[in-house]
C-alpha cells in the first residue's frame, strides 16, 4: 500500500506538474486529458483540454493530480490509497467510509480494478485505487 497526495486544480494541473517536475527533478510518467480519455464523448467541450490525471515520480515518491471539479467535498487535496488487490481496496474503502460519507462508491473504472472516493468521519477526503496497468 502507498499513500499518495492527490492535488486538484482548476485548469492549471499541466502547468503545475511541469513546474513540480522541474523543481523536484522528477519525471511525469502519466498525463491524460479528458479529451484523450475513453469518456471523452461524455465530457463537456470546454473540458477536453483539461487534465483528467497526471502522475509525477520524483526521488522514489509519487504525486498525482487533475483539473477539477474536486469530487472530494470541495477540497483541493486528498490522499490516494494505492493498493495491490480488489480485496484490499474494498476492505480499506469500507473501513475509511465507516461514519463518513461516500461520494463515489468503490467500483471498476477504465483505469482501475477498483476506485472510490469518500470523506472520512473527520472530514478528510480519500480515494482508494487498485490501478490497472497503464497502456503503453
Amino acid at each position: 500500500m502507498r499513500l499518495i497526495p492527490y492535488l486538484n486544480f482548476d485548469g492549471k494541473c499541466g502547468e503545475a506538474f511541469d513546474f513540480y517536475a522541474a523543481a523536484l527533478g522528477g519525471t511525469i510518467v502519466a498525463r491524460m486529458t479528458y479529451g484523450e480519455s475513453p469518456i471523452c464523448d461524455e465530457m463537456p467541450a470546454d473540458s477536453q483540454d483539461r487534465i483528467m490525471h497526471c502522475q509525477l515520480e520524483a526521488a522514489g515518491t509519487t504525486l498525482m493530480g487533475a483539473d477539477g471539479p474536486p469530487p472530494h467535498g470541495g477540497s483541493t487535496t486528498c490522499i490516494n490509497v494505492d493498493v495491490d488487490s480488489v480485496e484490499d481496496a474494498e476492505r480499506i474503502f469500507s473501513a475509511l467510509a465507516d461514519g463518513g460519507q461516500v461520494q463515489m462508491p468503490i467500483e471498476e473504472t477504465f483505469w482501475a480494478h477498483r476506485w472510490g472516493v469518500l470523506t472520512d468521519r473527520f472530514g478528510k477526503p480519500w480515494m482508494v485505487n487498485f490501478l490497472k496497468p497503464c497502456p503503453e
